[in-house]
């Protein structure tokens, strides 16, 4: 969530902030007292931050021309990288003359064109809309295998993280929560801050006074059987039916695809779901 510490933690990594105590490795060797220079750090903004007075190319080549590349190199280098997000054709353009896309697509060619040894992304796509949003996330996720480079991407959004990651890392208020594969992560949530953070959980009483989670999509709605409830409010999602419903005191959510007849608001209804799904939290 905001305040969690999540740019704090990626401005260590990249040398911009230093840490108080403790120790930052990058592949097994200590940066903790190096310049960003130094680290050898591929680093994209939310803003981009990229120089509007100079071309696309312009752009793209900075980081090169500051390590003092040859000329050669820095047109191979970088035409390579803007091939790699798909801008060959754009060389010349400022980046005023682009979308939000395809400055996105810059700022991520000048951060890995030098060949980092680490890529630091902070919220790269929030500033795009959701249509945009989702369908660069499919290329970067694309572009980063292609890369090969380890990146740590820090985004609010739980389903960028839950998306685009091998492992996720969920931070509270500075505080690591737990540390999975997505799927673990979002299955069996270390905590119930984890639970009710990545997504949206249902909380069932458990024996001997504690809780368990169990996910909406893992819930099944019957005309009969199951435990009682009453549908208090039916959100249509386009493939999914997303249900709020009412069973006693407690309050659960469903979610459905959408075929044959809907349930509406009002409507009784059983919940069913597999004991297997509910996964115990502290």
């Amino acid at each position: 969530p905001s305040g969690s510490g999540k740019t704090t933690l990626l401005s260590l990594i990249a040398g911009l902030n230093q840490p108080s105590l403790g120790r930052i490795l990058i592949g097994g060797r200590d940066v903790t007292g190096s310049t960003p220079q130094q680290r050898n750090v591929g680093l994209v903004f939310q803003s981009y931050a990229l120089f509007p007075h100079m071309s696309v190319f312009d752009n793209v080549a900075f980081p090169l021309r500051v390590r003092k590349t040859s000329a050669a190199e820095i047109r191979r280098k970088v035409m390579a990288a803007l091939e790699l997000v798909q801008l060959q054709g754009l060389a010349q353009r400022r980046p005023a003359q682009l979308s939000g896309g395809q400055q996105q697509r810059v700022a991520l060619a000048r951060a890995f064109v030098f060949e980092p040894d680490i890529l630091l992304l902070d919220e790269p796509l929030g500033a795009l809309d959701r249509k945009l949003r989702e369908e660069l996330q499919v290329e970067l996720k694309q572009l980063q295998r292609r890369l090969g480079v380890t990146t740590i991407l820090v985004t609010h959004d739980q389903e960028e993280a839950l998306s685009l990651s091998d492992r996720v890392m969920v931070l509270d208020r500075g505080q690591v929560q737990q540390i999975a594969a997505p799927q673990e992560a979002y299955l069996r949530p270390a905590n119930k801050f984890v639970a009710d953070f990545l997504g949206i959980a249902n909380f069932v009483p458990l024996p001997g006074g504690r809780e368990g989670v169990i996910r909406p999509e893992r819930i099944r709605l019957s005309r009969t059987g199951g435990m009682p409830a009453t549908v208090s409010e039916a959100v249509y999602l386009g493939q999914t039916v997303r249900y709020h419903l009412a069973a006693g005191e407690r309050n659960f959510v469903a979610a459905a695809p959408f075929v044959g007849e809907p349930h509406t608001v009002g409507d009784a209804v059983g919940m069913i779901w597999d004991e297997a799904d509910v996964w115990p939290v502290a």
